[in-house]
């Protein structure tokens, strides 16, 4: 890690430098605007700029700052390609170039967990990782009743830098207002910082895990969630599992098989709160594993959102609302949950354009994603003039994993060009979705095909 710059100090300045620029440029386009030049063009000028300091300093930044960039795709969804193109890559090369720790260090967290005589646990242990993330890594290990393995261990000091990274960005909310002046960043940032303090914990972690193995059983004909063998401390030792990775499906499966995988894939975001009261926060491709079974394998379970019921009900009449063609009804809803805030005016004509591909997937009986579609829905949201509507929208704390897992699993989706009936199930497995009512498209047709 030492490569990264971990010292507070040297973040804290890093963050620091974010408002200042932004200073700067509020200056140079105010004396832009004296000069003649269009305000609109100004202001865009503004925003491109702002946008491209803000995500060069959460590109440098391991720790809360580089997961915050992860996670705030609405932010990325609003960018033009020039900008959210080398972001995302400069993400992707902070992750993939995480240095491991030294054997020396990894056996001084077993022992903090485990205990100092953690070698006896197991019938073997691989010093090299195989796998790293960006608070920990994973090894592969044999347990002392023969089971293979896979041990997290999280890297010494990322809760520190998580914490202060975050401190720091709750301070950068005027900043962020600039991209999305309908949006409440400082509950977002709160909420955001709640749950990655939480991902922290390799407790809950292992309470997540076995949870939604309770809900999606060892004997399940669709998916198989690994066992939790041992967690203490910063140390979690779960089942190994073998099988295709849903990244390898995307790149070289054929038609009939990315069609399965993305039926599973679908049904496993869509069933899990419903099944087991929680989503999985996390639907990266490299978490899925398609066993040699047929059966979908999902790991990582540091990212979760616990779903009451009643939420449940909430999300599937929002999704059900969307999916009609009354405007004035669906601008009500939004309003309901908070995605339009108080005082906050809206076009609704801009609005219906805007959500019209969201709700595509679950009007037909099947839906094809593919990446044409996908860049047909984000060309909707990349204009960062006032007018476009996506920058008045709101995204409520409590949909914060919620959108997180909607639209990178949609990206998924589009990235195994399949075909699936995605309706079906919504249908089957989304409470409040199917529900009669003045405002429901359900109709006889739909029933069947739900059951």
């Amino acid at each position: 890690m030492s490569d990264l710059p971990r010292r507070a100090v040297t973040r804290s300045a890093k963050l620091a430098s974010l408002p200042l620029g932004f200073a700067g440029r509020t200056a140079l386009g105010v004396g832009k605007r004296t000069l003649g030049k269009p305000a609109e063009a100004v202001a865009m000028e503004i925003q491109q700029r702002t946008a491209e300091q803000l995500f060069k300093v959460l590109g440098e930044l391991k720790g809360g700052a580089m997961k915050l960039g992860q996670m705030l795709s609405i932010f990325e969804a609003a960018l033009p390609p020039e900008i959210a193109g080398p972001y995302r890559a400069t993400l992707t090369k902070l992750q993939e170039a995480a240095p491991p720790l030294p054997a020396a260090a990894v056996h001084k967290v077993l022992a903090e967990g485990l205990g100092e005589d953690w070698r006896d646990e197991f019938e073997s242990f691989d010093d090299k990782p195989a796998a790293a993330a960006s608070i920990g890594q994973v090894h592969r290990a044999v347990w002392k009743d023969g089971r293979a393995v896979a041990v997290k261990v999280q890297y010494p000091g990322a809760g520190k830098a998580l914490i202060s990274d975050f401190n720091q960005l709750a301070r950068l909310g005027k900043l962020f207002g600039v991209l999305m002046p309908g949006l409440d960043v400082k509950s977002m940032l709160a909420e955001l910082k709640e749950r990655v303090i939480e991902e922290l914990d390799y407790t809950i972690e292992a309470d997540s895990q076995s949870r939604m193995r309770a809900g999606f059983p060892a004997d399940d004909p669709d998916f198989y969630i690994p066992e939790v063998v041992a967690q203490a401390g910063n140390v979690l030792v779960t089942e190994w599992i073998d099988g295709t990775p849903l990244s390898k499906i995307i790149s070289t499966g054929s038609a009939e098989e990315r069609d399965h995988a993305a039926l599973l894939y679908c049904r496993f975001l869509l069933s899990g709160p419903k099944r087991a009261g929680m989503l999985h926060g996390d639907p990266h491709p490299g978490n899925f594993r398609i066993l040699a079974d047929g059966r979908l394998g999902v790991l990582d379970f540091g990212a979760v959102d616990r779903i009451p019921e009643d939420f449940q009900h909430r999300m599937g009449r929002l999704l059900r609302i969307g999916t009609l063609d009354d405007i004035d009804q669906i601008e009500a809803a939004l309003r309901d949950e908070e995605f339009i805030r108080e005082g906050v005016d809206i076009d609704t004509e801009s609005l219906q354009m805007f959500l019209a591909p969201i709700t595509e997937p679950f009007i037909n009986e099947t839906f094809k994603f593919n990446r044409e579609w996908l860049r047909d829905m984000a060309a909707k949201v990349t204009d960062l003039r006032p007018t476009n509507v996506v920058r008045q929208l709101n995204l409520p704390p409590q949909y914060v994993i919620v959108h997180r897992v909607l639209s990178a699993g949609t990206g998924v989706l589009c990235q195994l060009e399949c075909e699936i009936p995605a309706r079906a199930e919504s249908l089957k497995w989304v409470p409040g979705f199917a529900e009669d009512g003045d405002d429901s498209p359900i109709d006889a047709a739909d029933t069947e095909l739900a059951g």
